[in-house]
């Protein structure tokens, strides 16, 4: 095991840029699009759910109507609970982009962990926008702030189903 400089463990399997490449090639630009594929989802979602409270809200004359402050929230934290907590590990958008989040500690990931990376996510990006962006262009393995502060990794699917199969093939995995 390895430790990164906030102290945490790392793996020992984990990617290696210099020597994966492919795994992190165009990795933010497929951020950014991923970004705009979910956004454009969760739009739909919001609307779906808020013509549903409209309707309930004439049918419980005006009751439901409270719910419209909390719609965006849940929706927002719902819909990356569900997609990144799933096995896939990925939303909607990142599936279009062909990228997944990957533990990089001793930690699942699983729907807690989800929620937790989606809040510091809009946290960091409310705060520190642009910012987060340029921390993924100065670490090595395209990891933006909140990714780090939670242990996770992003990276391209469809060469990292081969990496993990080539790491287990050569005996070096469990």
């Amino acid at each position: 095991m390895a430790t990164d400089f906030f102290g945490r463990i790392l793996r020992d399997d984990l990617p290696n840029p210099a020597t994966s490449p492919e795994l992190f090639d165009s990795i933010l630009s497929r951020r950014v699009f991923a970004f705009i594929i979910d956004c454009i989802v969760m739009m739909i979602l919001i609307a779906a759910v808020s013509i549903a409270a409209a309707v309930l809200g004439i049918l419980t004359l005006g009751l439901a109507w409270l719910a419209f402050p909390l719609i965006v929230p849940v929706v927002f934290v719902a819909y990356y609970a569900v997609t990144l907590g799933s096995p896939s590990r990925a939303t909607l958008g990142m599936r279009a982009m062909d990228i997944v989040l990957t533990p990089t500690r001793d930690v699942p990931l699983d729907g807690w962990m989800a929620m937790l990376h989606v809040v510091a996510f809009w946290a960091t990006c409310s705060i520190l926008t642009p910012f987060i962006l340029a921390v993924g262009l100065i670490t090595n393995r395209r990891q933006l702030l909140h990714d780090i502060l939670l242990g996770v990794l992003m990276v391209r699917r469809s060469p990292m189903v081969r990496h993990w199969r080539t790491y287990h093939v050569e005996g070096q995995g469990v």
